[in-house]
């Protein structure tokens, strides 16, 4: 931040406040000159003024004529500047009458209106330019007489450039000042910056924690450093999620790959081939029984990576989605010889959810009904429209009271289970079911035997259809008996 490099905001920040404050000093040295010219003109003016009205005061009539009689002591005084040359003249219409030099007068004056007060003009006297004041005083009968006092233009602009001279040091150590605070400012209220990016350059990948209170950055940095804390939140569960993953694929899979090991070895030392095809046949379990657990990993892991807020949503009809869901385990259901079935609407059960995970939410609930229900007893899917909810009843030995509320950790299996499973199908269904809003209940089913799991879906109205353009019917499937 330190480094004035050409994308670099406290460069764009100097450039954008230097500019602007150069351009005002500019602005404020025109302004100043312009001040100072009107304010000696405005001085001199009221000499000449002066002046004039001193000269008309000494008018006099004679036989129907202007005279003037003064003292040439008093001519002296009038005439005598030590920097500026002074020029007077009263004349009528009938020409000169009396003065040092003929002043001309510009045409707006001489031709224009006669009314009381000075007129103020720039002309030439004898080729030199110089400042005039011009009055009308009365004379004999119908008479004007005008009486005119000019100076030259040096005293005008000594005076305004004395007062530049004065004002161009303090224009210049305003700027020096005002440039050394904008370099202060900058660069004290990017601090806060530098602190932010050298406590992101030090977070540990290992140990994920937010960057900064929000109170001890400026208000417009606040909704960066919440998006950078929202987004370091995001990758440390990530990163746990990822940790327990890779703890729970180790944890879990050792034991059937250590299974499948011994079993090959034993195969590969057994010369009796009905001993090595029961080899080969634990083999078979221990491979099924890690593809089924790995299936249930990786779907465990998709549930813990997808929050509600980033889940695709979109309108689905349950009862057509269970339907589909049942047909992939009508094979497990046949190998214990269970009866599955559907309980439900056909169709037309709407609610907003995302298709793949509440597919795996049914598979894993039918799945552990057909694995821990009973060998040859029933499994039944029921869908309920209001509210929609969709529940997985068997008829087996059920879930004690006191193991319900463990039943959806991880990895937990009752003592009673039987021997093959992972004890992660109710947990997947847990998370899935979490991340839709949905709550997940187990209870003893109406016949009081077995076990019921159950998701309703809270606050949604599944009689509601969506719009038509979304309206796209699933293929329907018969029901499974």
């Amino acid at each position: 931040m330190n480094e004035l490099r050409p994308d670099s905001l406290k460069r764009r920040l100097l450039i954008r406040l230097s500019v602007p404050l150069l351009g005002l000093m500019l602005l404020g040295a025109g302004l100043s000159f312009a001040a100072a010219r009107y304010f000696a003109a405005m001085v001199h003016d009221q000499w000449l003024y002066d002046s004039a009205m001193s000269l008309a005061s000494q008018l006099g009539y004679s036989d129907g004529e202007v005279v003037v009689d003064l003292p040439d002591e008093a001519v002296q005084m009038f005439e005598w500047d030590h920097a500026d040359r002074i020029y007077y003249e009263i004349a009528s219409h009938a020409g000169h009458i009396f003065g040092n030099a003929t002043v001309p007068l510009p045409p707006e004056i001489a031709n224009g209106p006669r009314g009381p007060g000075p007129r103020y003009f720039l002309t030439q006297v004898d080729g030199v330019p110089v400042r005039a004041a011009t009055i009308f005083a009365a004379g004999a009968g119908d008479q004007l007489t005008t009486v005119t006092v000019a100076e030259t233009l040096a005293k005008r602009d000594a005076v305004v450039r004395h007062i530049m001279v004065a004002m161009l040091p303090l224009e210049v150590a305003f700027l020096f000042l005002a440039s050394a605070l904008i370099w202060f400012t900058v660069t004290t209220t990017l601090r806060s910056l530098d602190v932010l990016s050298t406590r992101l350059s030090r977070l540990d990948v290992d140990r994920l924690e937010p960057v900064s209170d929000v109170a001890d950055v400026p208000a417009e940095v606040g909704p960066l450093v919440n998006a950078l804390n929202h987004l370091i939140g995001r990758l440390a569960s990530a990163s746990e999620a990822q940790r327990r993953f890779v703890a729970n694929a180790a944890h879990q899979l050792r034991t059937p790959l250590a299974t499948m090991q011994v079993q090959t070895q034993r195969a590969l030392r057994e010369a009796d081939p009905a001993k090595q095809a029961l080899a080969l046949a634990d083999i078979q379990k221990a491979m099924v029984r890690l593809k089924h657990m790995t299936q249930q990993l990786l779907s465990l892991a998709r549930a813990e990576h997808e929050p509600a807020r980033t889940l695709e949503m979109h309108d689905l009809d349950v009862a057509v989605l269970v339907r589909e869901a049942l047909e992939p385990l009508m094979d497990a259901a046949i190998a214990r010889m269970v009866d599955l079935g559907y309980d439900g609407p056909a169709s037309g059960v709407w609610i907003k959810a995302e298709p793949q995970l509440l597919r795996e939410l049914i598979a894993n609930l039918v799945d552990n009904a057909i694995r821990y229900g009973q060998q040859g007893g029933m499994v039944t899917v029921h869908v309920t429209r209001s509210p929609v909810s969709i529940a997985v009843e068997d008829d087996g030995p059920g879930i004690p009271d006191a193991e319900r509320v463990h039943v959806t950790e991880r990895f937990y299996r009752m003592s009673s289970s039987p021997a093959g499973g992972s004890g992660l199908g109710l947990s997947i269904a847990s998370e899935i079911a979490a991340r839709h809003n949905a709550q997940l209940a187990i209870t003893t089913p109406p016949s009081g035997k077995g076990t019921m799991v159950s998701v309703t879906f809270t606050g949604v109205d599944g009689a509601a259809a969506p719009p038509p353009a979304q309206t796209q019917a699933l293929p329907r499937q018969a029901a499974a008996e």
